[in-house]
């Protein structure tokens, strides 16, 4: 059997970019960063990112049955939504998502305070949020993006690429702004149930532990408003 021998030749040709590039997105499926674009051609990010946005382009116009979107530092390609009816036809339809106003509601607070809590999602919501939380991330829609730097490092959950494809958003500033007032309420809301904890644990150890719980949290909301 003939051993495959890989050509590590930078590409110059504009044509011939825009082809691997294609060519790399079709197989993979996935999004793929623009560093890995970059290094499937043999070229720096900057003439990767041109090569990518003509083939986005050649895409754009015409008629075409795949469009290649941008997810923050990747691109993915993906079959145009309006054929979705045609592609039905010969497949079976996929299971249907359906997101109960509770699970949306959980979305959106996920997506305007992440990463954020469970314990800061359930005192803005006045309810338990397992279920929804757990229910977000069996859709993909959310993931465990770290651990918060406090007693007992509760997990911090953020938005996916996923949520991404599917609301048509491209980065999270494309987000809807929220009411400045609504920003208030979540911010007081996770103040006053961290104070709540204080008071009711009452010794002096729980008290310090508390202490540092609600400092981490009004650090990370004041973080979060420069940002």
């Amino acid at each position: 059997m003939e051993e495959l021998t890989i050509d590590n030749t930078p590409v110059t040709n504009e044509k011939d970019q825009e082809a691997v590039i294609e060519a790399v997105l079709f197989t993979m499926g996935s999004a793929v960063e623009l560093k890995q674009l970059a290094t499937a051609i043999g070229q720096d990010k900057e003439t990767a990112k041109a090569a990518v946005e003509r083939l986005m382009k050649r895409y754009q116009t015409g008629k075409h049955g795949m469009e290649i979107l941008q997810l923050e530092d990747s691109y993915q390609m993906c079959t145009q939504s309006k054929y979705y009816s045609n592609l039905i036809r010969i497949a079976s339809a996929p299971k249907k998502q359906v997101l109960s106003d509770i699970v949306l509601e959980t979305l959106s607070i996920i997506a305007y305070r992440q990463p954020v809590t469970k314990l800061e999602i359930e005192k803005i919501r006045g309810v338990k949020s397992d279920h929804a939380v757990n229910r977000l991330v069996e859709y993909n829609l959310v993931y465990e993006a770290g651990r918060l730097d406090a007693p007992g490092r509760p997990a911090l959950f953020a938005t996916t690429e996923e949520f991404m494809r599917r609301f048509g958003i491209g980065t999270l500033s494309d987000l809807p702004n929220m009411d400045p007032e609504q920003e208030d309420e979540i911010r007081t809301a996770v103040e006053e149930e961290l104070k709540f904890k204080l008071e009711e644990l009452g010794s002096s150890n729980a008290t310090e532990e508390a202490q540092e719980l609600l400092e981490a949290a009004v650090t990370k909301e004041q973080e979060q408003e420069k940002e």
